[in-house]
């Protein structure tokens, strides 16, 4: 049986979302899992950016991770209300708007950020100041998770999918300093779900994809 190609990186936030979509949504892929510094051919044949998550169906190239996502709610009929969710909360996009823009650029400058000043002092400086600034988006979910057990109200949804391996990042890039937070009801959500058969069933080790091995199902 042919099943959509889904081109991924296991560490990858974005890839890693669409995963958790997928197999929440029970939707069948075969999965090839690349390095990003070895590129094969056939993968950047698919992704004209060269970046993962890419799904390759029968009728389309899906290169976003989050249309990946509705894509797969949608074809499994939504049995969980994330596709309906998002398309009927202005809340919900904007949340993953400023996710996907805003907080993304701050974890990016405070994880790697010799990248953008080969000046230590410099660096250090604009580390601290991102870590901050993405501190104050993840206040705002513990408010939120303070009313609700999720960010999409009284069950898992496709925000906290979409946020979830993102605020995992930013976890890691100082796990004391994450942890030593007074943010507790983003602790207990990140714990959660960290702790999750879904996030160690999207979080195994595949090898790396070879056009003469055999094919790897998700």
């Amino acid at each position: 049986m042919t099943y959509p190609v889904f081109w991924s990186f296991r560490r990858c936030p974005y890839a890693m979302r669409a995963r958790l979509a997928l197999r929440r949504a029970n939707v069948t892929v075969e999965l090839r899992e690349i390095a990003l510094r070895d590129k094969p051919d056939a993968f950047l044949q698919a992704s004209k950016s060269g970046t993962v998550p890419v799904l390759v169906t029968k009728d389309s190239i899906i290169d976003e991770s989050l249309d990946i996502m509705l894509w797969a709610c949608n074809v499994s009929g939504d049995r969980d209300g994330w596709y309906h969710d998002y398309y009927h909360s202005d809340r919900i996009r904007g949340l993953i708007n400023t996710l996907d823009t805003e907080f993304k650029t701050n974890l990016d400058r405070y994880k790697y950020a010799t990248r953008y000043h080969q000046d230590k002092a410099a660096a250090t400086e604009l580390a601290i100041a991102s870590r901050q600034k993405g501190a104050d988006f993840i206040w705002q979910l513990n408010d939120m998770l303070g009313q609700n057990d999720w960010l999409a109200g009284n069950r898992a949804g496709l925000i906290d999918m979409a946020s979830l391996p993102f605020i995992r990042q930013f976890r890691i890039a100082d796990q004391n300093w994450f942890d030593t937070q007074k943010w507790s009801e983003v602790s207990r959500w990140l714990t959660h779900f960290l702790d999750s058969d879904l996030f160690a069933s999207v979080m195994k080790k595949y090898p790396l994809w070879k056009e003469e091995n055999s094919k790897e199902i998700l």
